[in-house]
């Protein structure tokens, strides 16, 4: 061991208390042993005391004893690492410390304590591995005092500029490197100090002196180093050069903003002013984009005049700069810049390839002339150093170009931004080509809307169900109907059609919008009136958190969505529903008659009307309930007209079909024009009926003995059903259920057992409080039985009911457990 070791060692925090001591002679022979070594090395006084204490080292380190004892004569003590050798022939590193135990009058002694080094943290290691770690480490590292004053640095931190590492030391940060935040650093530098918590991964964005015309971004960590007694010594920390990283997520976090923010409406000169505003963010400081003027008109590119005229003119649709008021800008919006045939944004218009200047001449003037008012400037008048213009083609046809200058920034534009540029205005030039042909958006309307709409209905066994979406006529655009079925508990299932008000995309998302929230609402098996109700709220804050206004005209506050909520209990035939502005279902019985459900129309969702009603009924087996859009019908506005469409969707209905899908499209195509001025949604829903042998129950007394009696009743159904492979969690699930509403509730209990696609429990009482999943505790006696329940069985919850609730749970037939 090297006296460099030794010194590392002997600075390392060695606690007495826990070290095992031992007596020597001055001939290294063992002349004390105590408990403590004993109980580190395994060996009893009796077979150590008198031999050597080479006895007790590895071939290797007792070797070097006479060296160890030399020195511990010159020095008055030693101070190491060495490896001792238990009884049973284990190795044991360990730390040791030699110092002088001299008796009056007697002869010299060594005290020696050991302590085991297996949790120390690498002082085996050389210090000749430790240098080669830090001083040849590609990483920039650096320590500096409880001042933040450097006090070492290594050689790959001179890379970075401030000077060599003798130069750096005493000095602060902003003095080394002043092109960077050194206020932020030394902050996280102060902050490690003062909690003793390392930050690792911070970002830091700024010029350094080895690169100060360029942004070079770098990761840093920092660490507190402590002395002896915990103080803090100062910090260390690693620099790492992560520019390219950092660049390259630049990228990706401006195209992922031009696809957000760019586009968002068939306005070409919006268009061509958010390609500016996203252009300017990080990347560009001064953007302008000129178009043809034909493409302002909505028509085909014309192709640019060179042959008759030297000066081609654009129309100025959009620019951004990082200074307010764009001072660079020559032309404003809407004003026409004619540029000179030759001149560089020409060129790029007429070849439909990209330019870039990495200095442009200070002293050449902007290349715009004839501007309104006679405004020419030099780009040295104008602050600009560095240029790239990028065509905006789409679909093989040039529209314009689009110019990007640097100003503030002293990097000039390289390759790498030549082609993140020629990407954003590529992506722009889609949606400036797509404001010209506007029946594009139509069919990205119809796209999204379809992507909506449920492309397969779930099955259930509650209904036999079909439906037809028309869209509306291309050159009218679209609207926001849908149509949904959504399974319930209980085998009930809920059916819904509505529609928002407008047309296009905007529709479209809101019907999407709206639907999400019906299905949610769904889940919570909430009676149709509710759920309206909250619908009702749901739009009408969102139409506050938008900022649209309410209206004083009466025709305008009702435009808001339309809906129709049904839900079906194919146990006993009951059907609820509730209107929001929607008209009112059709009912096809099964000897053909057609009828439609009185049911109040309410008002359309977001605008303030009166409670809605809910109305119920009973239908036979095999009855078909019609929900549709009113553009399934012609506008009528009185009494007269709303009889007269009735009349025609009777007759519709009316008429035989072998099938309840060739049903629905007869019906849609009898009634549509072949041009409809809305879209139309249709649902058709044939009701089914479980039979008793599907369904069983039992009213019981709140007993717990009768716990018992349901369990039995419960095997026994399911022995009829065939389904005794349930039957130990089905006897789970009406114990805890049964239990759980005996303890918790009062008045008459009811065990209702269905057979569907799933094995369904509910246990109903008159209790108004709904059960919560707790997760007890290992020492706690009781709260577990609905989570035994949610974990035996693939859905539970609790729906309310007139005089009271009814807890569920099901068991899929059908899917694998």
């Amino acid at each position: 061991m090297g006296t460099h070791e030794e010194r590392d060692v002997a600075r390392h925090r060695f606690d007495v208390a826990d070290a095992a001591p031992l007596l020597l002679d001055a001939r290294g022979v063992v002349t004390g042993w105590t408990p403590d070594a004993q109980r580190l090395l395994a060996y009893r006084a009796a077979e150590v005391v008198g031999t050597g204490v080479t006895g007790l080292l590895s071939a290797e380190d007792a070797a070097r004893v006479p060296e160890l004892a030399e020195r511990c004569r010159k020095d008055g003590g030693w101070a190491g690492l060495l490896t001792a050798r238990r009884k049973d022939g284990w190795p044991v590193r360990v730390m040791v410390r030699v110092t002088p135990a001299v008796e009056p009058g007697g002869a010299p002694h060594w005290l020696v304590l050991l302590s085991e080094m297996s949790g120390a943290r690498g002082w085996d290691m050389s210090r000749a591995v430790l240098e080669q770690m830090v001083t040849d480490s590609p990483v920039g590292i650096a320590i500096v005092d409880t001042d933040l004053r450097c006090v070492w640095s290594n050689a790959a931190l001179e890379r970075y500029g401030g000077g060599s590492a003798r130069e750096r030391l005493g000095r602060r940060l902003a003095e080394i490197q002043p092109g960077i935040d050194s206020a932020g650093i030394e902050a996280q530098m102060r902050r490690v100090l003062e909690t003793g918590r390392p930050v690792v991964g911070y970002e830091h964005v700024g010029q350094v002196r080895s690169a100060p015309h360029r942004e070079t971004a770098h990761m840093m960590s920092f660490t507190r180093l402590d002395d002896d007694r915990g103080h803090p010594m100062g910090v260390y920390y690693t620099v790492v050069d992560i520019t390219e990283r950092y660049r390259a997520r630049q990228r990706l976090a401006l195209l992922d903003r031009a696809g957000e923010q760019i586009g968002r409406s068939l306005d070409i000169v919006r268009t061509a002013q958010e390609l500016a505003d996203v252009a300017v963010q990080d990347f560009a400081d001064f953007v302008s984009v000129d178009l043809l003027e034909s493409v302002l008109r909505g028509a085909e590119p014309e192709p640019v005049p060179l042959g008759d005229t030297d000066q081609v003119p654009l129309r100025r649709a959009g620019h951004q700069s990082v200074n307010p008021g764009v001072p660079e800008a020559l032309a404003r919006i809407g004003e026409v810049a004619t540029y000179l045939a030759g001149s560089p944004p020409i060129r790029c218009l007429t070849t439909g390839r990209s330019w870039r200047e990495e200095r442009l001449d200070p002293l050449a003037r902007e290349w715009a002339t004839d501007l309104l008012g006679g405004r020419r400037a030099t780009f040295l008048e104008l602050g600009l150093h560095s240029v790239m213009i990028v065509p905006i083609r789409a679909r093989g046809v040039t529209m314009g170009v689009t110019t990007f200058f640097r100003r503030h920034r002293q990097e000039p534009f390289d390759e790498d931004d030549l082609s993140l540029a020629e990407d954003l205005v590529s992506r722009a030039a889609v949606c400036v080509d797509n404001a010209r042909r506007y029946t594009r958006e139509r069919d990205a309307a119809l796209v999204l809307q379809r992507s909506l709409l449920p492309h397969l209905l779930p099955e259930q066994d509650a209904v036999e169900v079909a439906a037809c979406y028309r869209p509306a006529d291309e050159l009218t655009g679209l609207g926001g109907d849908w149509y949904d079925l959504i399974p319930l508990s209980g085998a009930r299932v809920a059916l819904v059609v509505g529609e928002v008000p407008g047309h296009g995309i905007d529709a479209a998302a809101g019907m999407g919008g709206l639907r999400t929230a019906v299905r949610t609402l769904a889940a919570l098996d909430l009676p149709p009136e509710e759920v309206l109700a909250h619908l009702d709220d749901l739009v009408a804050r969102t139409a506050r958190e938008e900022g649209v206004p309410p209206s004083a005209d009466a025709g305008l506050r009702a435009a808001g969505p339309e809906c129709v909520y049904v839900v079906y209990d194919p146990v006993d035939g009951r059907c609820t529903m509730a209107s929001a502005g929607h008209p009112a279902p059709a009912v096809v019985l099964p000897d053909g008659t057609v009828g439609f459900v009185d049911l109040p129309q309410g008002s359309p969702l977001g605008v303030d009307g009166p409670p809605f009603e809910a109305v119920e009924l009973t239908l036979a087996e095999g009855s078909t309930l019609v929900l549709h859009t009113d553009g399934l019908l012609a506008r009528g506005g009185d009494d007269r007209a709303v009889a007269a469409d009735r009349d025609r969707l009777r007759r519709a209905l009316e008429r035989p079909a072998s099938s309840l899908e060739l049903h629905c499209r007869a019906v849609v195509d009898a009634l549509l024009p072949d041009r409809p001025y809305d879209d139309v949604a249709l649902l058709m829903a044939r009701t089914r009926l479980l039979g008793a042998d599907r369904v069983a129950d039992w009213d019981l007394p709140a007993d717990p003995a009768v716990v018992a009696d349901a369990r039995k009743e419960a095997d026994r159904q399911l022995a009829e059903w065939g389904l005794e492979e349930l039957a130990f969690t089905t006897e789970l699930v009406v114990s805890e259920l049964v239990t759980n509403a005996i303890r918790h509730a009062e008045g008459p209990i009811r065990l209702r057992l269905i057979r569907d696609r799933a094995l369904i429990c509910e246990v109903s009482d008159s209790g108004a409080t709904a059960p919560h999943l707790r997760h007890p505790r290992t020492t706690d006696e009781g709260g577990r039985g609905l989570l035994l329940v949610s974990q035996f069985t693939q859905r539970w919850g609790t729906r309310f009911v007139p005089g009271g609730k009814v807890i569920w749970a099901e068991q899929s037939l059908t899917d694998p457990p």
